[in-house]
């Protein structure tokens, strides 16, 4: 099990494309279910109601938003972590900003030491305005599966 900083990685193929499946896309904006208007696949900045976007269009939103991710991966984990684990961390960072990442017991949890600790803690990001969703549901049981084939036995 090789583990680097994750500062030095990038998320991989299969972990973009896993964004891309939880979050879908829709070039045409609308409300997401706390109703923040969006666009493409979960992309939120500067997004109006009616507003419309190519295909190559949010493609190019959901790169730039998966790397904003990763940056914060990045700054706020100083424990090394695997790429599975890395790709794991992206998509919640993605998900639920990464201001919350950074303040999130998960990673205080993983700077500590304590990978199976952070591992449980991916199921507490499971509401969208107060009620459990259960993409999300499924989204962070995808993403703790692969967190925790890094943790050690």
């Amino acid at each position: 099990m090789n583990k680097v900083a994750a500062g030095t990685l990038t998320i991989t193929t299969i972990g973009l494309l896993s964004i891309a499946a939880f979050e879908g896309s829709r070039q045409v904006a609308y409300r997401d279910p706390v109703g923040v208007p969006t666009i493409c696949s979960g992309h939120t900045k500067g997004v109006r109601i009616g507003q419309l976007k190519t295909e190559n269009e949010c493609q190019v939103l959901l790169r730039e938003d998966v790397s904003e991710a990763g940056r914060y991966v990045g700054k706020c984990t100083s424990a090394p972590v695997t790429q599975a684990q890395y790709d794991a961390l992206v998509s919640l960072a993605f998900n639920i900003g990464g201001p919350a990442y950074c303040k999130s017991t998960l990673v205080r949890k993983l700077n500590a030491g304590d990978c199976r600790g952070a591992a449980k803690e991916f199921p507490r990001w499971i509401r969208a305005g107060g009620d459990v969703l259960p993409g999300l549901v499924r989204r962070r049981a995808d993403e703790q599966a692969r967190f925790l084939t890094g943790c050690e036995s």
